[in-house]
Order: C-alpha cells, then structure tokens, then sequence
C-alpha cells in the first residue's frame, strides 16, 4: 500500500521535510560571494543543480529568512552579479557545516571557521583555497519564486560558469576522477552522505526498424 499526502494540507516545514527527504542526495553548493564592503560571504546550499551545458548554467535556490528578506548570499549575488560554487568533499564538508551558522553580514564565515580565501582567475569574488573543484561564476538571471504575492520564498540564481578551477590529480581526459574528489552529498535532516558503490548502466542502443 501507498499513502498519498496532499502537499497543499501541509505546513512549509512538513512539505521541506518531505522534500528533501524524498529528492536525494542532493550536491551541495558551497557559494562565496561578497558585498559592498568586500566581505566575503560562504554558505552551503542543497537545493542545487546543473541546469544546460550550452552555455554552462547552475541554479542555486536560496530561502528567503524568516522575515522576508534575502539572505547574503542572494543579496550580494543580485548586486555584484559574481560568485564561486565550491565542491563540498569529505576533507572540508566538516567546515561548511560550520559556516551555515547564523553570522551576521559584517563578519567573514571563512576566516571564522578557518577556511583560506584566494584570488578567482575570471571573476572578482574570492575563492576558497581548500576546495579541489571551484566554478567562478556570473549572474546570468535572479528569479523571485515561491511564497504568496509580494512574498516570495526564495530567490533562484541562475549563474554562468566562466571558469573551471579543478586539482590536476582529479582531471583526466575531459574528466573528474569522483573517487578522488570524494563528494560528499546531503540527505534529509542532518544527514550527509559520501560517494558510495558506484556502477555502470549502458544507455540501450536505438530501435532498430523492420
């Protein structure tokens, strides 16, 4: 047998819990971004994927606070229209669980947690020297979605890829070796998962015709 829960009888924290306890596992963003002052911001985000390889798109959904307003992240992303994805791996996901704390914006999350920042090749935002994988990025849209009228639940980054920076020892042949990256993944609650038995499936050849 089979339950069938209707979303829309649901508060938003039955509805996120049944989210991400049902679309798994999901990657994890760890974005820089930074503000009119130059502060760097860092924050993970699991509701994030890739959207098109013509030309290299990401989305990153950033939840809006309680009160409305928008988060750091979206809101230094929306004004200086650059930023920087980071691979969360098993060697750093223990420092970018400690930068989801609630810092207020004047204060840097990586020089609070101990990460390094350094100078991005193609935009101005820092990176984070630790990760093995960056995507530099630019604003390509910000969308408003969610929520009821003038109260959206989220602000949806659409960002361009306009720089790979990626650890020689994990790139061969056009490709990321995923063992050595050492991924890791977030499940529901606070659940993380790291890269696990790995197999092949070959796509079925094309019908042929009689």
């Amino acid at each position: 047998m089979k339950m069938n829960i209707d979303p829309s009888k649901l508060t938003r924290t039955e509805n996120y819990q049944m989210l991400i306890g049902s679309v798994l596992p999901r990657p994890i963003a760890f974005v820089t971004s930074q503000n009119e002052e130059g502060i760097v911001n860092a924050a993970p985000f699991s509701f994030y994927n890739v959207i098109t390889a013509n030309p290299p798109l990401i989305s990153i959904s950033v939840g809006r606070k309680p009160d409305g307003s928008s988060k750091d992240t979206a809101r230094n992303i929306i004004k200086g229209k650059e930023f920087v994805v980071h691979v969360v791996d098993e060697s750093n996901v223990e420092l970018v669980n400690e930068t989801s704390a609630d810092f207020p914006p004047e204060v840097s999350e990586v020089t609070e947690v101990g990460f390094t920042l350094e100078k991005s090749e193609k935009v101005s935002v820092p990176s984070i020297k630790e990760a093995k994988i960056k995507l530099e990025c630019k604003l390509s849209q910000a969308l408003t979605l969610g929520g009821t009228g003038d109260e959206p639940s989220c602000d949806f980054i659409i960002g361009e890829v306009v720089n790979y920076r990626v650890e020689d020892d994990l790139y061969l042949e056009g490709k990321i070796d995923a063992e050595k990256l050492a991924p890791v993944s977030r499940l529901g609650g606070s659940d993380y998962e790291k890269l696990g038995e790995t197999f092949s499936i070959p796509r079925p050849a094309p019908p042929t015709k009689d």
